[in-house]
């Protein structure tokens, strides 16, 4: 075997204990199709972050330590990886609005959201743990729901789009139904900022 062939052979067992190079920490579905418009090739790694436990905090502040959370979990495990995570929360005055525990959670979100403007607030978190990297930052959109009678919440709540989705509704499917107006990003309200994330992308390699 020739130098050069070993040489090859230990840069790829370096790069396979390296792990992947991006990773995306969340089993989102729709944060996997958004990251595919930045980053082509990249592994999903779902944190297992409860954010519940952030609940107490200031909605900016609860978006950015979920998502911190989560790059941290991942990181932990692939520390020369670069992790993207991200959180997303809808905000009704002062109220702030996770994933529904069910179908009755959801029905009194929908309800409460119903003719009224709310904010989406995401914060998306790049997170290097052997460099100890991290580079954050939050987009927000408002949206405004049409007036949603019984039978409309019903009907929505019957094709069961409201699971695992902040505020109980997804806007990339059905739920565009429940939408009079948007103001912002409709990237942010799906779940993942593209435009925000190629900013903090740039922002990581000049850092």
């Amino acid at each position: 075997m020739t130098m050069a062939a070993t040489e090859g052979k230990r840069k790829a067992k370096a790069g396979k204990a390296a792990g992947p190079r991006i990773i995306l920490a969340s089993a989102s579905p729709r944060r996997r199709e958004l990251l595919k418009k930045v980053v082509p090739r990249f592994k999903v790694v779902p944190s297992g972050v409860d954010e519940d436990r952030f609940r107490g905090l200031e909605p900016n502040s609860f978006a950015l330590e979920a998502a911190l959370a989560k790059a941290r979990a991942v990181g932990s495990k692939y520390p020369s990886s670069l992790i993207i995570a991200a959180d997303t929360l809808v905000l009704l005055g002062g109220e702030v609005f996770g994933k529904p525990g069910g179908r009755d959670q959801a029905r009194v979100m929908l309800a409460k959201l119903s003719g009224r403007t709310h904010k989406v607030i995401t914060a998306v978190v790049l997170y290097r743990k052997d460099q100890g990297r991290v580079v954050a930052g939050l987009e927000m959109s408002r949206v405004t729901f049409k007036k949603l009678g019984r039978k409309a919440i019903e009907d929505y709540l019957d094709s069961s789009e409201y699971l695992d989705k902040a505020g109980a509704y997804a806007i990339q499917e059905s739920g565009d139904s429940l939408v009079a107006r948007l103001e912002g990003d409709y990237d942010n309200v799906v779940g993942l900022p593209v435009a925000l994330l190629r900013r903090l992308m740039a922002e990581y390699r000049r850092s």
